[in-house]
């Protein structure tokens, strides 16, 4: 059970000025967190901060902001990809964020020497639509009242309002906000790691008192409830039969955005990008003269169909896919059905447990008697 501590200040005053005694005393060389990216549209990007003055009141950093410009497990696995960090850093980012990290790291793909993970009970981050036209800025008010209520805003991302894995597992440190009341006065910090701990210790003013009860909370059970129902929703609605895989993706321009943008899509080469996929000229005639036409680029639905298939056990349903797809395709929303299926069958969650085998790299001498048989 973590150690929960109550600080008597805001969360956003309290994550900002640990960040900046972390930085200040050099206990961590630099932070991973969004950032003011210029302009005043609301803006921003996952950066490096290394002076402790960006996470001042007025400074560009904005760990909390609700948008997610990539998804930072990816980000966090291109830093530590070809060996971990000499210099120990902290990263602020989601509980979906983080367990596409945990899954990456067990693919071999990324390292979590020297990172310090905080993370939050999350409550979702705004599409690109409504940040692409300044939406974001005016509806923060609106966005962090309804967390302090344990709500959601019906703006952001369908992956958000339909993820039930919104309470982070492995995290360092967890700030609590879903349903914590006034966010503006108080914080409770759940510190799951003695290496958590012992950083905090040693932070003047960052002891605070210890605070009693659970992590998931009443408000967080009722949100579970509201989204489960909303992930119920959404999965009637779509039907991942032949049939409606062949509708849905038809629509598809091969752009391969939700390729790009997919932490768990982390071949350096894919295979549908590769010249195996590229078709002889009599590919072209021979379908021409079976259906006297044909659809350019072909394969698309063969790529989606490819892609679900090699990442499904660990899609993390960041929705990051789905707010890219130029094509307003549910791409997220199918592959997490399909996803929660697949999970289901060998009883796995992506990013839940660092020393829980990703079902890709376990064999079994009896294994899926159901399908064979």
């Amino acid at each position: 059970m973590p150690e929960a501590r109550k600080i008597d200040k805001g969360a956003e005053q309290t994550i900002r000025e640990m960040l900046q005694a972390l930085l200040a005393s050099g206990q961590v060389s630099a932070v991973l967190s969004l950032g003011r990216t210029g302009g005043d549209q609301g803006g921003v990007a996952y950066s490096l901060f290394t002076d402790p003055e960006a996470f001042g009141p007025e400074g560009a950093a904005q760990p909390f902001f609700p948008l997610m410009p990539a998804n930072a497990g990816g980000l966090l696995s291109r830093l530590t990809f070809k060996g971990a960090l000499t210099k120990p850093i902290a990263a602020v980012i989601r509980p979906c964020e983080l367990r596409a990290f945990v899954e990456l790291v067990k693919l071999n793909e990324a390292r979590m020497d020297n990172v310090l993970l905080i993370s939050s009970t999350c409550s979702g981050v705004y599409t690109f639509n409504v940040a692409n036209n300044g939406g974001v800025k005016p509806r923060l008010p609106q966005y962090w009242k309804q967390v302090e209520q344990g709500e959601l805003d019906a703006d952001v991302r369908e992956s958000c309002r339909s993820c039930i894995h919104f309470v982070p597992r492995v995290a360092d440190i967890t700030v609590a906000l879903l349903g914590e009341g006034n966010l503006d006065t108080q914080c409770t910090l759940y510190l799951h790691t003695e290496k958590a701990a012992a950083l905090v210790d040693g932070l003047e003013g960052f002891q605070g008192t210890p605070a009693s009860g659970e992590l998931e909370t009443e408000a967080i059970q009722r949100s579970l409830g509201q989204r489960q129902a909303f992930r119920d929703e959404v999965f009637g609605q779509i039907e991942v039969g032949l049939q409606g895989l062949v509708h849905t993706f038809g629509r598809c321009i091969s752009c391969r955005a939700c390729k790009t943008v997919c932490p768990i899509c982390y071949c350096q080469l894919c295979y549908f990008d590769s010249p195996k996929c590229e078709r002889l000229p009599r590919f072209y005639e021979d379908e021409l003269l079976k259906k006297g036409g044909l659809r350019v680029p072909a394969d698309t639905i063969y790529f989606q169909i490819g892609r679900m298939a090699h990442m499904s056990a660990s899609c993390v349903g960041c929705g990051m896919c789905m707010d890219v797809c130029p094509a307003d395709i549910p791409v997220s929303t199918i592959f997490s059905k399909v996803g929660t299926a697949v999970q289901a069958v060998f009883d796995y969650v992506p990013g839940r447990d660092l020393e829980e085998p990703v079902p890709v790299q376990t064999f079994e001498q009896e294994e899926l008697a159901q399908v064979a048989t």
